[in-house]
């Protein structure tokens, strides 16, 4: 049986049918993985314990008895002895990590530049990118490595990865799914979230790992509502369109996000302008709180209770320490720190009053389609230029989710992203589902795990 390119749901039923037995599967995609990750480098470790349906796992998530490096040498032989509420969540209903994917080190970068075990590769272009932190199970996913993944988002490193690998990327609400046992980055904007091949799939996924958790204070207690309930039942929404997010966009990715748009008015949707706090003001408060985040949470790693002392940290993870400790320190408290979180409250209240008045904000997901390895050099805020457009959702901790609309001169994915007001991912996945179902994603998923058509 030819499994190239079938979804999550359609593996299980399959399964469920007695088509084909999980092991099949199981030794399919590990031939895959043998054959394509070395061109890729999109794993780090493979699981050799099959248990249930494969999904790649960012290697952030703590996996009982499976190496767990967060791609940092610090933890280069961590074996945690506990399990992440996600992936529990997950193995309780019959999935498991066939492998753990390479990622930014400790989330920091959107490249996988920063990983201490070398980049992932772009499965469209191998010179390039696949975005990051998530850019591993992104590479994963596209080139059909694995049906589904999961990863985390801390300011774009979900939907960025997913708009440069050519998949589908959900930022859910901060709080709708546990951080338990994800090794943190910003623990005020970390959210993990499925990256996919189809709608459904992000939805039936979404709906396993979401929910109140016990061992997380901040997860939320509100209802996980059944989102196939609604998928398929056509609905008319209003959608604002911010004109500051095409400020500095490459001119090939404004283009497609506006033919996208007229597709979205054919199908009846109501299109118009609304205007949002510029994305350089979200990049500025967003640099500010989260490296205060990273320094605080990488205190932790002294060497001392587990995993290598400080000489293993990279370069990226010294350069945000000393920021975050600079912006918490004795008399830059008040003038940065405590600045940043009142402005980040003005950002909360512009993104409630723009959902106030339209249902979803729709704007390009990066700037750039994916951009040649050894790019990020140029940068020294690499990470907030490329996802400059994520921050507003990461700031105000609203859902979101990438699309693909379609590919460049080059033949590199572009993404289109759809923001939603807080606990409303329902309505995207409805909205996200009826776009599928009217452009097939102009076929960019397809073509992209036909590039590795064995």
């Amino acid at each position: 049986m030819d499994l190239l390119g079938k979804s999550l749901l359609e593996l299980k039923q399959l399964v469920a049918d007695k088509k084909i037995a999980e092991k099949e599967i199981n030794d399919y995609f590990l031939k895959r993985i043998k054959k394509y990750n070395p061109l890729l480098n999109a794993y780090l470790t493979i699981n050799q314990n099959i248990r249930g349906m494969p999904l790649a796992v960012k290697d952030n998530f703590c996996t009982r008895g499976l190496k767990t490096t967060a791609s940092s040498k610090v933890l280069d032989n961590f074996i945690p002895p506990y399990e992440s509420t996600v992936t529990q969540r997950l193995i309780n209903n019959g999935f498991f990590a066939i492998g753990k994917t390479n990622m930014d080190a400790w989330a920091h970068g959107s490249s996988t530049e920063t990983s201490d075990y070398r980049p992932s590769h772009n499965p469209w272009d191998l010179s390039r990118s696949p975005g990051g932190s998530s850019g591993g199970t992104a590479a994963a996913v596209s080139a059909y490595l694995a049906p589904g993944g999961i990863g985390s988002e801390t300011a774009g490193s979900i939907r960025q990865p997913a708009s440069w690998s050519g998949i589908i990327g959900l930022k859910p609400t901060f709080g709708r799914v546990s951080r338990y046992g994800v090794i943190a980055m910003g623990s005020s904007f970390d959210c993990p979230g499925p990256l996919t091949l189809t709608v459904k799939d992000t939805a039936y996924l979404l709906g396993l790992i979401a929910g109140k958790d016990q061992y997380d204070a901040t997860s939320s207690p509100k209802e996980v509502p059944d989102y196939f309930q609604s998928l398929t039942i056509p609905k008319k929404y209003k959608i604002g369109i911010p004109a500051d997010y095409f400020d500095g966009v490459d001119k090939e990715t404004g283009g497609r996000i506006e033919e996208a748009v007229k597709i979205l008015k054919k199908m009846g949707h109501t299109v118009t302008k609304i205007e949002l706090v510029h994305p350089k003001y979200d990049i500025s408060i967003y640099t500010i709180l989260q490296r205060a985040e990273v320094s605080s949470n990488l205190s932790r790693y002294d060497g001392v209770r587990y995993g290598n002392d400080r000489s293993y940290f990279g370069m990226e993870a010294k350069r945000r320490t000393t920021l975050g400790t600079y912006t918490l320190s004795y008399g830059y408290y008040d003038a940065y720190y405590k600045k940043a979180q009142k402005v980040r409250t003005l950002i909360i209240n512009d993104m409630k009053k723009a959902f106030s008045e339209v249902d979803f904000i729709v704007a390009p997901t990066a700037p750039t389609t994916a951009l040649k390895l050894g790019e990020f050099e140029k940068y020294p805020f690499f990470g907030e230029v490329m996802d400059q457009l994520n921050e507003a959702a990461a700031v105000a901790g609203t859902p979101a989710i990438n699309l693909p609309v379609g590919l460049d001169n080059n033949n590199m994915p572009i993404g289109i992203q759809i923001m939603g007001n807080y606990f409303e991912e329902e309505k995207i996945l409805n909205f996200a589902y009826q776009f599928e179902m009217e452009t097939d994603f102009f076929g960019v998923i397809k073509r992209g795990i036909n590039n590795f058509k064995d």
